[in-house]
């Protein structure tokens, strides 16, 4: 299993943090154009508990890839995770937070993930998978920053 920690200040508030981040749609808005991010499941703009969203998505060398998430665990204003029921990891359990501070949000993400081949899964990791979700990560943070005038 492996982790994935970020965090990041944004010049905003609460309101306006916990209003982009509660609308599914706004992911295809922080994700890179060259994963071909698509939902393709009907989805409301507002989320909710048990919420399951069905994704397409390029894998770079693997190709398209159908991705569904389950989200769960909201605390309104505060946190809430999307959990993989389907897709290209074995294990994936995204917890996305964010807490107020002086003249703006805080938000952190801890993303726990096992990927799929088992030992070969390992070296992929190693090889292309965590440079790749870094990648994704710091373009999110770019995006963040630019929607929010950091």
């Amino acid at each position: 299993m492996y982790t994935l920690r970020l965090d990041q200040f944004l010049t905003t508030s609460l309101e306006k943090a916990w209003a982009f981040l509660e609308n599914p749609y706004n992911l295809n808005r922080i994700t890179p154009a060259d994963l071909h991010f698509e939902i393709t499941s009907d989805a409301p703009e507002v989320m909710h508990d048990g919420l399951i969203i069905e994704y397409l998505i390029t894998i770079p060398v693997i190709g398209r890839q159908r991705w569904i998430t389950e989200i769960k665990h909201i605390q309104k204003m505060h946190s809430f995770v999307d959990e993989q029921r389907l897709g290209p990891y074995r294990f994936w359990y995204h917890l996305h937070q964010i807490k107020e501070e002086a003249n703006g949000v805080r938000s952190f993400d801890t993303v726990y993930y096992k990927p799929p081949y088992g030992i070969a899964g390992h070296l992929l990791n190693r090889l292309f998978i965590s440079k790749t979700l870094n990648r994704i990560f710091d373009y999110r943070q770019t995006r963040l920053a630019e929607i929010f005038g950091d």
